[in-house]
């Protein structure tokens, strides 16, 4: 990816936790030098301070970018040493959950071009899915540019309004957590079966994991995958009739966990 104007002008780090180091890592190893970065950091790492970086030191004139990665309850604390950066070229990009663009116009400066992520935790093996709009004053080489950062982590959507943010949210930033308790319970039920505890999860874990690599790299959707591998009265269409009954099966149930999520988001971020 082209990184000529963040390798010139700098970019700015705001938070190194896991999402941020799982970011500068992906950078890093796709060749942006490490003397472009600028890393801001109570607690860095052994690892962060080992890369080259700059680490907590004064920051570049007119960075190209800002990558807002500190948690919603520190931003106050944060926010403000980024002021003087507002209402210029200076591209703001925040992947902190739940905080909506118009906090950071209010705190930034309503000039400010501002981009919102919202990122998933799979992105710290590479394999992440984020969704990003911009405010008005974010150009399209603006968002072209968050784009190529965050494709360092894996994919990246653009949404066409930030209401949508809430059901991103509820759908891929909380969506991990949902494949990690249907491992948990298909292992459960593997042990009730009659199976060894660490040998059910093994089964469930690697099931788990190799439906959705082949659910993202199949031709078919995954209703035609679904139907490839469920023969009629078979021991899959007996396990599907419980998982698709429209009363209390998994399309009422997924529905009724999408929705709180999103409807929590919303609380959050008002």
């Amino acid at each position: 990816m082209s990184m000529d104007k963040i390798e010139q002008q700098g970019l700015v780090l705001l938070g190194c936790g896991k999402m941020g180091s799982a970011m500068l890592a992906g950078w890093l190893a796709q060749g942006l030098p490490a003397t472009s970065v600028w890393v801001l950091d109570p607690h860095p790492s052994a690892w962060l301070t080992a890369t080259g970086v700059h680490v907590n030191a004064g920051l570049p004139p007119a960075p190209a970018l800002v990558l807002i990665a500190v948690k919603p309850q520190m931003m106050g604390d944060a926010l403000p040493a980024m002021a003087a950066l507002g209402n210029g070229e200076t591209v703001f990009l925040s992947v902190a959950a739940g905080t909506p663009i118009s906090m950071f116009e209010t705190a930034l400066g309503a000039s400010s071009p501002i981009i919102r992520a919202m990122p998933n935790t799979p992105a710290a093996i590479g394999r992440g899915i984020t969704a990003i709009v911009g405010n008005a004053h974010a150009t399209q080489a603006d968002m072209d540019m968050a784009d190529a950062l965050l494709r360092a982590v894996g994919q990246v959507v653009r949404l066409e309004d930030e209401s949508q943010m809430d059901a991103v949210t509820a759908v891929s930033g909380s969506g991990p957590a949902y494949v990690f308790h249907l491992i948990e319970t298909l292992a459960a039920a593997g042990a009730a079966e009659g199976l060894p505890a660490d040998l059910a999860m093994a089964l469930a874990k690697a099931t788990v994991g190799g439906a959705g690599q082949l659910a993202e790299d199949a031709d078919e959707d995954p209703t035609q995958l679904r139907v490839n591998v469920t023969s009629p009265n078979g021991t899959t269409q007996a396990a599907l009739d419980v998982l698709m009954n429209d009363t209390d099966g998994f399309p009422v149930l997924l529905r009724r966990a999408v929705k709180a999520a999103a409807d929590r988001s919303k609380e959050l971020g008002a």
